[in-house]
């Protein structure tokens, strides 16, 4: 790929990928809030602007090196973590839960706004290049996040949904592979496990949920 085209896909994915990241932190925090943990608010990261969010070397620097230097075969990226002290929750086990889905639901939603968008844009004539591929990154980039957190391995947010669903001592057991989650990953990753035996089928499914839920919308603007 061409630097140019490289710079064009950036500019391209920049605004699609900074609401991603910014909705999906904020989830976290808000669903922190109203489940009894204000330590996200108080901190300023139950909010829509983006920077308190970015992590310079995990948002910025790292996705741009891999990026540039695979030619976009490679990307991957991180945000700072919303800070949730699980114990200030009302019901701690069960409301993990809830604040972790609440980022990949962010997710979700995006996901079908910006096919909304992309079905608006089209059906009203709109040819414009920019606009109508800035409307598939959005819907490209939220799929991915929300079917890459939910792998179910701790930190990430599947790993937190199921040791808040697991009994209390499988719980425990299960959760002490968070200091090693994120290396696991990685390696999963770059093995191709979690591409393969993942994220396809998911993103498929979701993609398939997408076009079914927006189907009315489709049939209207013909």
């Amino acid at each position: 790929m061409e630097t140019t085209q490289l710079i064009q896909t950036v500019l391209i994915y920049a605004l699609p990928v900074i609401f991603a990241i910014t909705l999906h932190e904020a989830a976290h925090g808000y669903a922190a809030q109203r489940l009894g943990d204000p330590t996200a608010a108080m901190m300023g990261r139950v909010t829509l602007n983006p920077f308190p969010h970015i992590d310079p070397i995990g948002t910025i620097l790292m996705p741009l090196l891999l990026y540039f230097s695979t030619s976009g075969a490679f990307l991957f990226g991180y945000a700072k973590p919303v800070p949730v002290r699980f114990d200030r929750l009302r019901h701690p086990k069960r409301d993990m839960v809830w604040v972790a889905l609440a980022g990949p639901a962010s997710n979700l939603l995006q996901a079908l706004l910006w096919g909304a968008l992309l079905y608006l844009l089209a059906g009203s004539g709109v040819t414009e290049r920019f606009f109508l591929e800035m409307c598939k990154a959005g819907l490209l980039t939220n799929v991915v996040m929300f079917a890459f957190n939910l792998f179910p391995l701790p930190p990430l947010d599947g790993g937190r949904i199921v040791v808040g669903l697991l009994p209390w001592r499988q719980a425990l057991l299960f959760s002490r592979i968070e200091p090693w989650g994120f290396f696991i990953v990685m390696a999963l990753v770059i093995t191709g496990v979690v591409s393969a035996m993942w994220m396809q089928p998911l993103m498929d499914l979701t993609f398939t949920f997408i076009k079914l839920a927006l189907s009315p919308l489709s049939i209207l603007i013909r």
